[in-house]
């Protein structure tokens, strides 16, 4: 009888491409394994790396064993930080006016503006510089924000003792922190100098184009360390460190961002650089970029939200920008002048971002802030005034506003109507005086220092 399942006979062929099917179906797992397990040990060396590339180093805080040494004097703040300080001027005892200086960005204590030891002497002015939080010899601040460079401020005039009220001038970004102290403390203040003061672009008020065209107009490494900053703060380090892209300007000390008129000032700023090394002496992150965070960052208020400090009028606000700045667009600083009315600005027509260091601004500036002014009317014609004006029982204080131009040729003459609320017989002539200098001096934004309806009503 046949066999009922004859044996199937597969050639050699067959079984050797049979095996070979077999052995590479088989591979493929092995192959996909050893791919994913290498995609893996990539992705964490990548992260591993970029999480060591964006954190920085620890501080090189002064005054520790490693640290660099204290060489100024410094006070000790209620966390437990130290801020460092030097003084100029009359002493505190003797001092009529008491003046904090906040200097900006990849500065120290030390690049204080040049105002006169003859202005400072001859008027009673004691002109206090401190490290802002990581510059120089004070200690980083792990939570800066703006709140607490006003907090600093505070307590800084509190450990000195400069009493209930004080003065405040500011530089570039430092000037930017001086609208911290105003929404914060501005029961503290007795005036304010906000000086090529650095804006940012992402404050709600400003309408969209404006910012947009301020932005824009910086160099492109700028504006890209301004949105890693503002965006991904995170990497602020990593970016302004790293190779590929080139950092803020600022930060590798390119002068590009200057304008003619700032190269022109450029010895003398240099001069004052003797410093420079203690700027950035217990590290970058911890300095500036840090500062640029927090400059950049979603503010907790907007700055043209703001209300008149001093609604009676015993102190006042100044803003001073260059038209020729270039590091910081004068077209937001013109805008917030705008917006806020109370504040008093001083543009200067051919002036970069450094213009105080040109001969006789910084005493200009400081002049200006504590009410220290020079009259366009002679000593005579002001005693006769004076007379005319006691007689009515008006008590009359004058301040002038030099513009850069005419450096001290020109003056704002503003009258404060304090003691006598009815207006009687008036002078036609003092009137038409004292309204003719105004707008001779500042024609705009002049009408709302005439407090008196009467005057007003007068003129208008």
């Amino acid at each position: 009888m046949a066999a009922t399942g004859a044996s199937r006979k597969i050639s050699a062929a067959s079984a050797r491409s049979h095996t070979r099917k077999k052995q590479k179906s088989s591979s493929f797992p092995v192959i996909r394994g050893i791919v994913s397990k290498l995609s893996v040990v990539l992705l964490v060396g990548v992260l591993a790396w970029l999480y060591n590339a964006t954190r920085p180093p620890p501080p090189n805080i002064c005054g520790t064993p490693n640290g660099p040494p204290v060489t100024s004097p410094r006070i000790k703040l209620d966390d437990g930080r130290h801020l460092s300080y030097i003084e100029t001027g009359v002493s505190k005892e003797k001092a009529r006016y008491k003046v904090i200086f906040i200097h900006g960005f990849d500065c120290c204590k030390h690049d204080v503006f040049p105002v006169s030891q003859e202005i400072l002497d001859e008027f009673g002015i004691y002109l206090l510089s401190f490290d802002r939080a990581g510059y120089g010899e004070s200690d980083p601040n792990p939570k800066m924000s703006v709140k607490s460079i006003a907090e600093d401020v505070e307590q800084l005039a509190d450990k000195m003792a400069l009493g209930s009220k004080f003065y405040l001038m500011g530089f570039s970004m430092g000037g930017a922190y001086i609208w911290s102290c105003l929404k914060y403390i501005p029961h503290r203040l007795a005036g304010a100098a906000l000086v090529s003061p650095g804006s940012n672009y992402w404050w709600p008020s400003f309408p969209k184009n404006l910012s947009s065209d301020a932005y824009s107009s910086r160099l492109a490494q700028d504006q890209w360390a301004i949105r890693v900053a503002h965006y991904a703060p995170s990497l602020t380090y990593w970016w302004n460190t790293q190779k590929w892209f080139r950092p803020l300007s600022v930060i590798e000390g390119s002068t590009n961002i200057l304008s003619d008129k700032d190269k022109e000032l450029l010895p003398k700023i240099l001069a004052r650089k003797q410093y420079q090394a203690q700027v950035r002496q217990q590290g970058e992150f911890y300095s500036l970029h840090r500062d640029l965070i927090v400059s950049y960052c979603s503010w907790e208020f907007d700055p043209m939200d703001l209300k008149n400090p001093f609604p009676d009028s015993k102190g006042s606000v100044h803003l001073w920008h260059g038209a020729q700045d270039q590091a910081v667009n004068v077209s937001l600083s013109r805008y917030i002048s705008q917006k806020l009315p109370w504040v008093q600005y001083h543009e200067v027509p051919d002036g970069g971002h450094f213009f105080p260091h040109a001969d006789g601004m910084s005493d200009t500036i400081v002049k200006a802030l504590v009410h220290i002014y020079l009259s366009l009317i002679s000593t005579l014609e002001f005693r006769v005034c004076e007379q005319i004006f006691k007689s009515f029982d008006l008590m009359i204080s004058f301040s002038l506003a030099v513009s850069h131009d005419l450096c001290n040729g020109l003056g704002l003459l503003s009258c404060h109507m304090i003691q006598n609320q009815d207006l009687v017989e008036f002078d036609m002539h003092i009137l038409v005086f004292i309204w003719s200098t105004l707008q001779l001096c500042h024609p705009l934004q002049n009408l709302h220092k005439l407090h008196h309806p009467k005057m007003r009503e007068i003129i208008l």
